[in-house]
C-alpha cells in the first residue's frame, strides 16, 4: 500500500497536490486500498496515474481509466487550478516539529491550505504566497532558536511546462541532505526550473538564507509593494537596469518627481540605485509574496 508521501509524489501539478493534502487530511482512508490492478495489457491494465491500483469500475458502466483515490485526486483538483497558482509549497527537514503541528490545531496567523507530517522531522504544507510571512513570523515566535534544520520554499507547477510538483518534491528532498542541522535556514526557489540548477542560483546569493535574514527581506519587500504602485515599480525596475549611467541620472530625476514623500524616503534610505543587480532581481521576486501594509 502507497503511504500518504508516496500519493504527494505522484502529482503531476500543484492541483493534484492540494486535493491530495485534502483527502489525506480529511479521508485518509480513500487512499487504503489493497487490491493490485491487473497486468498491463492491450484489453486491460492498472490505473493509468499511479500504474498500481485497478481500475474503478461502478456497476453496468465502462471502467474508468484511474482507480478510485486517483479519480478523487483529478476531480477535486480540477476546481484548484486558480488557488495553486497563487500557493507556495513549504518542504522542511527540522530538529523537531513545529508544535502547531503536532498538535493538529494548524497556525493561527495564517492560512494553511494543507501539510502533512512525514515522520519525526520532516512536514510539508500548503499556503497562499502572500501568507508566506505571517507563517514564518509566528514560526519564529512560537519556536525562535530552538528550531533548526532547513525550509525550502517551492513554486507549484502545471504538467505542462514539463516540470512536475513530482520532480520538485524529489529534488527538494535529494538536496536537503547538504545542509546541517546547526540553524534554520531558508532556500528560495521562486521558478521549478532553478530546483535543477541551483548551484547558479545560490553563487550569486538568491537562493539560501538564514530565516532572519530572508524575513527582513520579505519586510523590505512589503514596505516596497506598499509605498510603490504597479507602474511605479515597473518603471523603477526598467531605470534601475538601464546601462548607461549617464541616461540613468537623467531619468531618476524626473522619476522621482512622480512619486510619494514616502517612497522618495524609502529608496533614498534604502541607496537602491548601488544596489547589484541580483540583489533588485530578488526583491522584485518577493514582491509577489508579500501582501500590502493596511494603513490605519
Amino acid at each position: 500500500m502507497l503511504s500518504g508521501f508516496d500519493w504527494l509524489r505522484r502529482c503531476r501539478t500543484g492541483a493534484e497536490l492540494l486535493a491530495t493534502l485534502y483527502y489525506l487530511e480529511r479521508k485518509p482512508g480513500l487512499f487504503n486500498q489493497e487490491e493490485i490492478g491487473s497486468p498491463h495489457s492491450a484489453l486491460s491494465g492498472p490505473c493509468q496515474r499511479c500504474w498500481i491500483y485497478p481500475r474503478y469500475a461502478p456497476p453496468g458502466r465502462k471502467p474508468s481509466r484511474y482507480c478510485i483515490s486517483c479519480r478523487a485526486v483529478l476531480a477535486h483538483a480540477y476546481w484548484l487550478g486558480h488557488l495553486s497558482r497563487q500557493a507556495v509549497i513549504i518542504w522542511a527537514r527540522v530538529n523537531r516539529l513545529p508544535k502547531q503541528l503536532e498538535s493538529g490545531k494548524g497556525f493561527s496567523n495564517s492560512r494553511v491550505l494543507g501539510s502533512y507530517v512525514h515522520g519525526q522531522d520532516h512536514f510539508l504544507m500548503a499556503m497562499p504566497r502572500r501568507e508566506l510571512k505571517p507563517w514564518l513570523q509566528e514560526l519564529l515566535i512560537y519556536h525562535g532558536a530552538d528550531l533548526k534544520g532547513l525550509i525550502q520554499i517551492l513554486p507549484t507547477a502545471g504538467s505542462g511546462r514539463g516540470i512536475s510538483m513530482a520532480d520538485i518534491l524529489c529534488r527538494a528532498v535529494h538536496q536537503e541532505g547538504r545542509f546541517s542541522m546547526d540553524q534554520l535556514r531558508v532556500r528560495f526557489f521562486s521558478a521549478p526550473h532553478q530546483l535543477f540548477v541551483p548551484r547558479e542560483r545560490d553563487r550569486r546569493g538568491l537562493l539560501t538564507f538564514e530565516v532572519s535574514d530572508f524575513l527582513s527581506l520579505l519586510e523590505m519587500a512589503a514596505v516596497f509593494r506598499t509605498l510603490l504602485r504597479p507602474e511605479a515599480q515597473q518603471a523603477l525596475y526598467e531605470l534601475l537596469n538601464l546601462d548607461d549611467a549617464s541616461e540613468e541620472q537623467f531619468y531618476w530625476g524626473r522619476f522621482l518627481g512622480f512619486l510619494s514623500p514616502e517612497a522618495k524616503d524609502m529608496l533614498s534610505a534604502w541607496r537602491i540605485r548601488q544596489w547589484p543587480k541580483d540583489r533588485i532581481r530578488l526583491l522584485y521576486e518577493l514582491v509577489g509574496y508579500v501582501a500590502f501594509y493596511q494603513s490605519d
